[in-house]
């Protein structure tokens, strides 16, 4: 129930251990790279730092900060830490090529799967580029056309027991069915000596998909409902409802990104409709998908 938040850069008092863990996980996303770092040209950029003639320059100390979403403030000291993160990067993976590990059959597959899949977003990227920003015209329509996200829109305040999913039995649903608050299932698990974890949450209209809010507005103040979360199962209590209304002008921003999240969709599946429909597929040891 509880969100991780990421610690800053500035709040690691240990820099050596960080600075390894750092590499590691530059190594880790970065995988694409052991099919470059063979390569003698030289980098573009201002180089800050030699090592073994290969050299490290400011144009990716850059990119790692962008990558990390690294804040103005925290540059400096990210900085010093990435510099660092990336000559031990380079000596691993100086190391690495020297006993041919970007030749073994696990290492090449890894590349040319980053390789395509970095290519395939870069093209898409492009193809959504060119896509015009929503007007104020579609956003007015969307937020008259969505009372219940904004004139209507409303505030459940949730408790909840988590409870592990392969302990929803029968018998526990039963008993959900007949118990008339979140205490009452509580007791019958601690009855039955099973564990489950309290949670609450508040959340508008706007922050839910559209089946949960559809589930929500036909519900009573009290009533239980479970949803499952793959490994835990949620147990759910309205235990109230405001109205909390908003206007266009506040949310205006929200309907844009929404929107043209939604035109970037959109683009992106008739680009591969059209792709697909040029090309010449051959399923060879495999059954065609039925047509939806």
């Amino acid at each position: 129930m509880n969100n991780l938040d990421m610690l800053s850069l500035t709040k690691l008092n240990n820099k050596a251990p960080f600075r390894r863990m750092l590499c590691i996980a530059l190594l880790l996303v970065t995988a694409a790279g052991l099919s470059a770092c063979g390569s003698k040209e030289k980098k573009a950029g201002q180089a800050l730092v030699r090592v073994n003639g290969e050299e490290i320059t400011v144009l990716q100390i850059n990119d790692e900060l962008r990558r990390a979403g690294v804040q103005a403030d925290q540059q400096k000291t990210a900085t010093k830490q990435l510099l660092e993160s990336l000559i031990d990067r380079q000596l691993i993976l100086a190391e690495a090529m020297r006993n041919k590990i970007d030749r073994t059959p696990e290492v090449m597959q890894a590349i040319e799967r980053a390789k395509a899949q970095i290519i395939s977003q870069a093209y898409l990227k492009s193809i959504v580029t060119k896509i015009d920003k929503p007007s104020v015209a579609e956003i007015n329509d969307y937020f008259q056309k969505h009372p219940e996200y904004f004139t209507q829109r409303k505030q459940y305040d949730i408790q909840q027991l988590v409870i592990a999913t392969k302990d929803i039995s029968d018998e526990l649903k039963l008993a959900i069915d007949s118990a008339k608050s979140l205490n009452d299932v509580a007791a019958w698990l601690d009855g039955h000596n099973l564990r489950y974890a309290r949670g609450q949450l508040s959340r508008s209209t706007t922050d839910l998909p559209e089946q949960v809010v559809a589930k929500l507005k036909e519900m009573h103040k009290g009533e239980l409902f479970l949803f499952n979360e793959g490994e835990n199962s949620v147990l759910n209590a309205i235990t109230d409802v405001k109205d909390s209304p908003v206007t266009i002008k506040n949310a205006a921003p929200q309907i844009q990104q929404y929107l043209i999240n939604k035109k970037n969709k959109e683009a992106a599946e008739a680009e591969i409709t059209l792709l697909r429909s040029m090309a010449k597929i051959e399923y060879l040891n495999a059954s065609a998908p039925i047509a939806p």
